[in-house]
């Protein structure tokens, strides 16, 4: 084959375009720091850079961003509950201090104060939120745990209970012995006889102040089916029958807290009365027996020891909690702006509105603490019963100073005398029935605070259990996002030092090239002619 000068040309060409396009690509390649500027260049490469590089997007996702936002969140939560323990500690304090023998006024007034103070922190520390958003209530992060004004709207509730919730109260009845003044204290006729205690079963609700006119409220429960002899009846399989049993409309009476339901309640075997001021349902001694054999049978998986109380609220002072957060209820009923919450808590699979974050791959984490775990209505309805019988206590002993002045002031004057006498036998009798009653409220407010702070704790221990995984969890999502970025800078990345070897071994080819191409182009055959 005869080589002629234009094949020549034309080869020399090539290789010097080739040497250059090669002598290009290493230039990108040391301006861009990477291996490839686009697929074509190495499918291989382009393939395992997009699936690194979405590794690499979804651990910076949960290390940069989940797992920091979730830390936070449980910090903010801890942070919450240990406020509450500090709260319920406090509590716990002083009803030792009004359990521990005789108190003097001075005493009680600052226990009555502490109380207070410890009453109105309790919910308000439930308001925690982060970034905007509410960390006890469940998926309703918009919503605060507790009412922050004065608001009127009506609401429906049941509240899901059982017998460990019915407990006894006790009544003290003063007549007119906290009226006594000086311009009337000869008018009032209280003799020591009239002075006397009360003691009935009560359901006490989580709120007070209900709604009382044409509201009625249900109580609904699960009794065992029994025959003649007294032996359960059962169906085919072998389960025990279960009948539910419904108090309602007439089988329940109101009575107002001025009316004396009390007495009604303690004198009536098979009364069941609603006191909507105080939020009570008091018991005659027949229907408590009844709710107190509910016992739940353990080999089925319904709760045959529930008991449901159904009944209505429409008024709610500023640091009440809200019911959606803690029961079924409905705001508004048959109203154009209904709204039914919870609705699953009565079907024995309830959602506990738990939040949890994607912090690894194929991996969640709980984050949050909902209020009915920690922050439940019995704290604030156990220190208003507590506060209430030492009010009683202080004003009975506020009436007998106010008598035993008059009684100074009367000196001489026998028949003022020996009325005031009898006030005084009256008021201090009263006084004994009021401080045992108030000991007795305090000693069990020990045990019921305690059980409380129990809760709480219980609530710290679980969150420190996520934060140490979550802690885990971080420093693994560590070690994948330096290994992914290792991997993702090995796949695309150009070692700077062999491509600037390469890079000046392609200039030299290329200049040696261009150097061989000119010598060849100016030898032709007229120079040998």
């Amino acid at each position: 084959m005869r080589i002629t000068n234009k094949i020549m040309q034309q080869n020399n060409l090539s290789n010097i375009n080739t040497n250059k396009v090669y002598e290009d690509k290493l230039s990108k390649q040391m301006s861009t720091k990477k291996k490839i500027s686009r697929p074509s260049d190495d499918p291989v490469v382009a393939i395992r850079a997009l699936r690194l590089r979405s590794s690499v997007t979804e651990v910076t996702q949960y290390y940069s961003k989940n797992i920091p936002d979730a830390e936070s969140w449980i910090n903010v939560t801890q942070d919450a509950l240990n406020n509450l323990t500090e709260v319920l500690t406090k509590m716990i304090s002083q009803c030792t201090k009004g359990s521990n023998g005789p108190l003097k006024t001075e005493d009680r007034e600052i226990i009555l104060e502490q109380l207070k103070s410890l009453a109105d922190e309790v919910y308000s520390t439930g308001d925690a939120d982060y970034a905007g958003r509410y960390v006890f209530t469940g998926h309703r992060t918009d919503t605060s745990l507790s009412f922050d004004k004065e608001t009127d709207q009506f609401f429906d509730i049941t509240e899901q209970l059982d017998p460990k919730a019915i407990d006894d109260v006790t009544k003290v009845f003063t007549d007119d012995l906290l009226n006594i003044n000086s311009s009337n204290y000869m008018d009032v006729d209280v003799t020591e006889q009239e002075i006397s205690t009360v003691n009935c079963h009560r359901i006490r609700l989580a709120y007070n102040d209900c709604v009382a006119e044409g509201a009625a409220p249900s109580v609904s429960f699960q009794k065992m089916r029994v025959d003649g002899d007294g032996a359960p009846v059962r169906d085919a399989d072998g389960n025990i029958i279960y009948d539910e049993v419904t108090w309602s409309g007439g089988d329940i009476q109101t009575v107002h807290s001025y009316e004396d339901p009390y007495s009604k309640a303690a004198n009536d075997p098979d009364a069941v009365i609603f006191v909507p001021e105080t939020g009570e349902l008091l018991l005659g001694e027949n229907k408590y027996s009844e709710l107190m054999s509910v016992k739940d049978d353990e080999t089925t998986s319904a709760d045959e020891s529930e008991i449901r109380v159904t009944y209505q609220k429409e008024h709610w002072e500023k640091g009440d909690l809200r019911p959606q957060h803690y029961f079924a209820c409905t705001s508004d009923p048959g109203g154009d702006n209904e709204i039914k919450y919870n609705e699953d808590y009565l079907t024995g699979n309830p959602d506990r509105q738990i939040i949890e974050y994607d912090v690894g791959f194929n991996q969640t984490i709980r984050v949050n603490s909902t209020a009915d775990e920690c922050f439940q209505h019995g704290i604030g309805r156990e220190a208003d019963d507590l506060m209430t019988a030492m009010q009683n206590v202080l004003d009975l002993e506020s009436t007998k100073k106010k008598i035993s002045e008059l009684m100074t002031e009367a000196e001489g004057d026998e028949e003022a005398t020996a009325h005031l006498k009898q006030q005084l036998d009256a008021v201090n009798k009263a006084l004994t029935f009021a401080k045992d009653k108030e000991q007795k409220l305090f000693e069990a407010g020990i045990t019921a605070f305690q059980g409380y702070l129990d809760d709480a704790n219980l609530c710290i221990t679980e969150c420190g259990n996520r934060g140490s995984k979550l802690a885990l969890v971080e420093n693994r999502m560590q070690t994948q996002k330096t290994t992914f970025e290792t991997l993702k800078s090995n796949n695309e990345d150009i070692d700077i030092a062999e491509v600037t070897i390469q890079m000046k071994s392609a200039t030299t080819v290329y200049e040696a090239a261009l150097l061989a191409a000119g010598k060849v182009m100016q030898s032709t055959l007229l120079n040998y002619i």
